[in-house]
This record gives C-alpha cells, sequence and structure tokens, in this order.
C-alpha cells in the first residue's frame, strides 16, 4: 500500500505542475521567486519522491523473502488417504442383498462393518441395536472357535472317564454329562458369565486400540468397533496393514471363522445325537490318510489357476484368471523347452523300449518252446511205461 500510495503521490505531482500557467517575459518577476529557483526546487522534491520510492521497493522485495524462506521452512501438510477412514455407504449402489440375491438389502446394512453381505432375513437389524448385536455375534463366535477345536481334541486325547457313555462322545447339554464334567462345564461357563457381566459396559475409546478404532469409524458412528478389548500381544492386528482397510481386513477374517465355527460345532452336536458315535470315528479329518492332503493340493491347484466370480445374471462362475492364465502358459513354455532339450534322450528311450518289447516277445517264445518240450518228454516218458 505505501509503495502505491508514493506512485500516485509523484504523478499527481507531476500532473498539477503540467497544468500550472507557465512564467511569460512580460510578467513581473520577484526576486525570491525566481523561474531559476522554481526549477531547481522541482528535481529536489522529485528526488526525494523516488528515493522514497526505492526505499518501499526494497521493503517488498525483502519482505516476499521473508515469507518465501517461511513457505519453504513449514511442513507440507499431511495427504489423507481413503485408508485412513471406513466410508460408510459400501453397498448403497445395490438394491438386493448380496448374501440373500432374491431379497432387498436391509437398509441397516450397508458394508461399513465387518462382515456384513446384507444377510438379515428376519429383519433383526431395522429393530435392535446393531452394535450390540454384533457384539454378541463375536462373542458366541470366538467360544465356537475354542470348542470347535477343543471338542474332537477331547475325544481323541481325553480319558475315558471324562467322557460321555460307552462310545465316549465329548459331553454336552445332548450327549449329557458325568458330575465332574457337569461341574467343569458349570465353572467354566460362569467365569463367561462373570467376564461379560464386567466387561459388557467396558469404555474402550482411552485404549491404544480404542482410539485407532475411534479415529477408523469416525465417519460410521461414535462407538468404536464392536469386541474391542485391547488384547493384541502378538501384534497380528496389523498384518494386513495398520490403517482402517487392513484392521477391518483382520476383522473379516475373524468373523468368517468365527461363523464357520458356530455351524461345525452344531454340527458336531447334532451329528452326535442322531447318530450315537463321536465325530472323530471314521472321520478322514481326525485320522491319518491320504484324503485330506489330496483334496488340499486340489482346492490350492484350482485357485492357482481359476477363480469363482459373482454377477448380476449368474450366482457364480468359473473362469480362468489373468495370473492362472499367465502360469498356464509358463508351464506349457517350460514343458516344450524340457522337451526340445531331451529329444535324444526320448528318442533312446523309445529305441530301447522296443527293443525291450522286442526281448520280452523273444522271451516268451522260447517260454513256450520250452513248456511244449518239456511236455513232449514227459508224454514220451509216460507212454514208455
Amino acid at each position: 500500500m505505501k509503495f502505491s500510495n508514493a506512485i500516485v503521490c509523484a504523478l499527481m505531482a507531476g500532473s498539477a505542475a503540467a497544468f500550472a500557467p507557465s512564467r511569460s517575459a512580460s510578467m513581473p518577476s520577484t526576486g525570491s521567486l525566481s523561474a531559476a529557483t522554481i526549477d531547481a526546487a522541482v528535481p529536489a522534491s522529485l528526488e526525494k519522491e523516488l528515493a522514497s520510492i526505492e526505499e518501499e521497493i526494497e521493503k517488498q522485495k525483502l519482505m516476499q523473502s521473508q515469507e518465501n524462506e517461511d513457505a519453504d521452512a513449514a511442513p507440507a501438510p499431511i495427504s489423507t488417504s481413503t485408508n485412513d477412514r471406513i466410508q460408510p455407504g459400501r453397498y448403497n449402489d445395490k438394491e438386493e442383498s448380496i448374501a440373500i440375491p432374491f431379497l432387498k438389502r436391509p437398509s441397516a446394512l450397508d458394508g461399513s462393518l465387518a462382515g456384513d453381505i446384507g444377510f438379515d432375513p428376519l429383519g433383526l437389524s431395522e429393530t435392535n441395536d446393531l452394535y450390540v448385536m454384533q457384539e454378541a455375534e463375536l462373542r458366541h463366535a470366538r467360544l465356537a472357535m475354542l470348542a470347535v477345536v477343543g471338542w474332537p481334541m477331547s475325544e481323541l486325547l481325553a480319558p475315558d472317564w471324562m467322557l460321555r457313555g460307552q462310545a465316549h462322545m465329548a459331553p454336552s447339554v445332548l450327549n449329557g454329562f458325568n458330575p465332574l464334567s457337569f461341574l467343569t462345564t458349570v465353572a467354566i461357563f460362569g467365569a463367561f458369565g462373570f467376564f461379560e457381566y464386567k466387561t459388557s459396559l467396558r469404555r474402550v475409546n482411552d485404549t491404544p486400540i480404542g482410539k485407532k478404532h475411534a479415529e477408523d469409524m469416525a465417519d460410521i458412528w461414535d462407538y468404536g468397533v464392536p469386541g474391542d478389548y485391547n488384547f493384541d500381544p502378538l501384534g497380528l492386528y496389523s498384518m494386513f496393514g495398520d490403517d482402517a482397510a487392513g484392521r477391518k481386513g483382520i476383522r473379516e477374517l475373524e468373523i468368517a471363522h468365527g461363523r464357520a465355527a458356530m455351524v461345525g460345532i452344531t454340527s458336531f452336536a447334532a451329528w452326535e445325537k442322531l447318530t450315537g458315535h463321536p465325530i472323530v470315528e471314521n472321520s478322514m479329518f481326525f485320522h491319518p490318510n491320504a484324503i485330506v492332503p489330496a483334496l488340499a493340493i486340489a482346492y490350492l491347484s484350482f485357485g492357482f489357476f481359476f477363480e469363482m466370480e459373482n454377477t448380476d445374471q449368474y450366482m457364480f462362475q468359473i473362469r480362468t484368471s489373468s495370473e492362472g492364465q499367465m502360469r498356464m502358459g509358463r508351464m506349457k513354455n517350460g514343458m516344450d523347452s524340457i522337451m526340445k532339450e531331451n529329444e535324444s534322450n526320448i528318442e533312446e528311450a523309445k529305441k530301447l523300449s522296443i527293443k525291450l518289447a522286442e526281448g520280452a516277445v523273444d522271451l516268451k517264445k522260447k517260454y513256450d518252446d520250452f513248456v511244449e518240450d518239456y511236455t513232449k518228454s514227459k508224454m514220451e516218458y509216460a507212454n514208455k511205461d
């Protein structure tokens, strides 16, 4: 502003001097206001204005250089990524449920929470607290994962007096209990109940993991993540990445295994009740055999080349993945190169196999001749007798 004011003043001074009446020769001159005096005074004022303008320019340059230095020294703004927070409305563009395609997607299930695939045929998410229901599901899932391992292990390793009946089945509500197993079960579930009572209204926003969850879910709600006990002694929670997307991936993995375990432990109890035999009896999963490794190899081989895809027209389709096509091409090229490198060996092997076949034919012929001669000699000897 000062610089512009100085320039305006200088221009106004020049303009005023241009419109001033010029001194004619006929006008009387005064001693103190002569033309020489005025001409000498004007350049001096202009020099002062120019000097002040130059000072203002130097000040502006100095201020600009300081601002540039401050801008260079300031830290760069932190960029935000979509992985920093869980974004709501993941399935807002889908009208049908992913789990049950012939039903509409429940409005409360938009894919924001881990394990959300739009499965709610009874509409419980519309009338109940979603956080409380997911908390209950996680508790049952974690207990089921423990039980689905403990049930067959008890039938394989526990002494007979701890098991139930002549078939030595694991104690359960359907199988029954002996006194010792009943007391043990009551004590275990009593401990679980006390733990649930003490932790049902726990505060997690001030724990290290709880703070991360609060930031992850800030765009969804203010409750953090269900099932958070600030428990991660091995540091596996950041295995898929120490961000919101990585942590949600681990939670997806946990709830998927937990749901499978809940189905599994229910099937264990139903099977033993209906058949009267333990699940480990005559099962390929609990005794050494070649079937399970063969199935595992087949499953891994399938995933190595193929993938299943859901579309709007079909529930699932099996097609060769792009990685599978590359792997098939590499295997074919490798086999072709091996065949080319061993063409001479293959020819020798063919010749050797032909010789062996011819030798086998000659040997069989000689054996037949020997048997025939031996039979003739025996017959002749018998006729002489």
